[in-house]
């Protein structure tokens, strides 16, 4: 079997041909291609939206391929029409986002998805903005890096409020959203959760209460936003919602730069409606150099690292290695985002 690993400087080529020979053992002939992501943002690419590198690249890499197994690369529809003899693509990410999944399908090609390779490196970094955002952490950092020793910081008005005893509500319990609700609880924190499709016996089983989102953002002085982007949760968070919250509420967001909609951050920042903001993802990556939010105050932002991990990139390249091995058993996939293309297959 001719298998393509196109990986970047996050999940390395080598370390996905590596996990693809420990899973299949000998004899099939894999072929690297590296990929600029991180070092290069990713953006669209023909018909997919997030990818790394170009058709060409990819269309070169694959000839006579019948797998790829990759984190960034593009699988448009031009790229299912030059390689034919493609069968499987295994994205290791969250979601399938670099691959065209109508094309993929009307080509009878298998694509899968790595679900939770990232929740244990999420769910710590989410937590950890939680937890500078409320204690001034990384903001009286900067300053005093900056020559400016904050000692009011410690007057009563300003200073931050401990975890414990604290409300926060998690919008989305995934794979990272439960984590983190673990984690709150065990720091005494009442966890609130807003998501329509998590089972409310797990969240009680947990300790979270499960409740509308607009409740949520009444009652929690800090939220944390973990949905996936979709055409319905885009802008989730917009100028009413934002009206909701508490005055002087923390808001983290380390799932999706669209779940926000930024236009009216900047004035809840300077109005003191929201006490502090944590940013890790972002409507534009990277964000323009007039970008409001430079000049806000409270603001803590980071170039999209949550997921990043060296655990991570080890686990998304087992998983998807597995994928492959089950493929070559003739066995279904674990995660199959396109399902009706399995049963087609010789």
């Amino acid at each position: 079997m001719h298998i393509l690993a196109a990986g970047d400087h996050f999940v390395g080529p080598g370390l996905l041909a590596g996990a693809v020979r420990a899973e299949l053992g000998g004899g099939h002939e894999i072929t690297e291609l590296a990929l600029p992501w991180p070092v290069e943002p990713f953006g669209p690419v023909g018909t997919v939206l997030e990818a790394s590198g170009t058709e060409a690249q990819v269309i070169e890499a694959l000839a006579g391929a019948e797998v790829a197994v990759t984190q960034m690369a593009p699988f448009t529809k031009s790229v299912f029409a030059a390689a034919p003899g493609l069968k499987l693509v295994s994205v290791c990410r969250g979601g399938p986002v670099n691959v065209d999944l109508a094309a993929a399908t009307e080509a009878g090609v298998a694509v899968t998805y790595a679900p939770g390779r990232n929740a244990g490196a999420a769910a710590e970094f989410a937590v950890g903005m939680i937890l500078a955002a409320m204690r001034r952490i990384a903001t009286s950092s900067a300053e005093l890096l900056r020559g400016a020793w904050r000692g009011d910081y410690y007057a009563y008005d300003q200073t931050g409020l401990e975890l414990g005893g604290t409300t926060v509500g998690l919008v989305g319990y995934g794979a990272i959203g439960s984590r983190v609700a673990k984690v709150l609880l065990a720091f005494g924190a009442e966890v609130l959760v807003a998501d329509p499709f998590a089972d409310p016996a797990a969240i009680a089983a947990d300790g979270a209460h499960l409740v509308g989102l607009d409740e949520l953002l009444r009652r929690s002085y800090v939220v944390s936003l973990h949905a996936r982007l979709t055409e319905q949760t885009r802008h989730l968070i917009d100028a009413s919602k934002l009206a909701l919250l508490p005055e002087g509420a923390v808001l983290v967001n380390t799932a999706r730069g669209g779940l926000l909609d930024y236009a009216p951050l900047p004035e809840a920042l300077r109005s003191g409606k929201l006490g502090a903001l944590a940013l890790d993802v972002y409507d534009v990556e990277p964000p323009p150099a007039d970008w409001a939010l430079r000049e806000a105050p409270n603001v803590i932002a980071t170039p999209h690292l949550a997921g990043a991990s060296r655990q991570t990139a080890e686990r998304a390249a087992a998983i998807v290695a597995a994928e492959v091995g089950r493929y070559a058993r003739g066995e279904r996939p674990a995660n199959l985002a396109n399902p009706e293309v399995f049963g087609r297959q010789p």
